[in-house]
């Protein structure tokens, strides 16, 4: 296993972080169904030299009350003293300073621990962020630091660069930030320049959804298989993804939630090997070509630069639409809708105000309002209709 520098702290962490949230457990059945494999994938992980845990973002609480569970039980015997965990309170889901506490206090409570050694403000955003604040939030994280709940406080990000820097510049002790990182982000919330800039500041900065939830593992549409076939290099797709992550220097650790022990048996042995700048040109050039071909196949040309928000039903209509975009370009509806019902959304609170297509920065503006129809029908029907929709 490799290890990077963890930021500003004196420590290192393992390149590849093991995210719980692919975990082989189900809300159905007893409650032991999938528990003896979950318990072995993370064990394997920690004995190959995984020692960074991410218990990922607690959307649904009853279902993630089952997973820290089954992590407590795997971090008994001498584990938990290997790594370090991560817990998330759901910035979103907070109405109320008590809520950043309760979100906080039950993970700590399911895994039966003195204290967590990183807690991450989920999701901050350009609406959520001025909320956080004046609900008290960061008093609330400094707080827990004091009385020795948690070591050091982090967040993970979902917006454009410059608020990013907002975020940064607003608080003096963040120790971490998380983003979602792949050969398709390069330039989306936020992209290479937002790396880049919180590493120079002395950030550790955790990479999250590499593979895109598995979307870049699944066989390809031909025009990328194309691509792919001319390579110099054959590699899987999943060492694809996961080397470009790591490609970055600035990135310090790359979470991977994975579902099956082979799964983990495959990272492992690629982060073997994961070093910085270590792309050739042609590789890179394979892999500009292959995001090209992704991005051809978007339903909606939105570029998330959002001057179309805030919107006043409180839709975010960019996410929305990356969300849609993701599950025509990867065919994978099932996966878009869980996405769309975990994070809450309600295109169809709309009232066709049209303020949103007013400020639309494209010189042919988007038709937002019939897209928002279009995407929820799609993303909020039930299983049954989904054929006919989707056809």
């Amino acid at each position: 296993m490799k290890y990077r520098q963890f930021g500003r702290l004196d420590w290192k962490v393992s390149v590849l972080g093991f995210g719980v949230m692919g975990l082989p457990l189900t809300a159905e059945g007893p409650p032991e169904t999938g528990q003896t494999e979950s318990l072995s994938m993370i064990r394997y992980a920690i004995d190959h030299g995984v020692n960074y845990i991410d218990l990922g973002y607690p959307y649904d609480m009853a279902q993630h009350e089952r997973v820290v569970r089954v992590v407590e039980r795997a971090l008994r015997d001498g584990y938990r003293q290997k790594v370090k965990i991560s817990v998330t309170v759901p910035a979103s889901f907070v109405s109320s300073a008590e809520d950043f506490d309760r979100y906080l206090n039950k993970q700590i409570e399911w895994l039966k621990a003195d204290r967590i050694d990183f807690c991450l403000l989920g999701r901050l955003n350009r609406e959520n962020w001025p909320r956080i604040k004046d609900l008290g939030g960061l008093v609330r994280a400094e707080q827990a630091v004091s009385d020795g709940r948690i070591d050091k406080v982090g967040f993970s990000f979902h917006d454009h660069f410059q608020i990013l820097r907002r975020v940064l510049d607003g608080y003096g002790n963040w120790a971490l930030c998380q983003f979602q990182y792949s050969y398709m982000d390069v330039a989306h919330d936020p992209g290479l320049a937002g790396i880049g800039y919180a590493a120079n500041k002395g950030m550790a900065v955790v990479v999250t959804e590499p593979l895109k939830a598995g979307r870049l593992t699944k066989d390809p549409p031909e025009s990328v298989a194309r691509i792919r076939r001319s390579a110099l290099e054959k590699r899987t797709l999943a060492d694809w993804g996961l080397r470009f992550a790591w490609n970055h220097p600035g990135v310090s650790t790359v979470v991977c939630d994975m579902s099956t022990m082979e799964q983990v048996v495959e990272d492992i042995a690629i982060a073997d090997s994961a070093e910085p700048e270590s792309l050739t040109i042609q590789e890179e050039l394979i892999i500009n070509l292959v995001r090209d071909a992704y991005r051809d196949l978007r339903a909606i040309n939105c570029a998330s630069c959002r001057p179309c928000m805030p919107c006043p039903q409180g839709i975010d209509v960019p996410r929305i639409f990356e969300i849609y975009n993701d599950a025509i370009i990867y065919d994978d509806v099932e996966a878009a809708r869980l996405i769309y019902r975990n994070e809450r959304h309600k295109a169809d609170s709309c009232t066709e105000c049209r303020s949103c297509e007013r400020t639309c920065a494209r010189f042919v503006p988007i038709p937002i309002v019939d897209w928002l129809k279009k995407a929820h029908e799609l993303l909020a029907c039930d299983a049954r209709r989904m054929d006919t929709i989707v056809k």
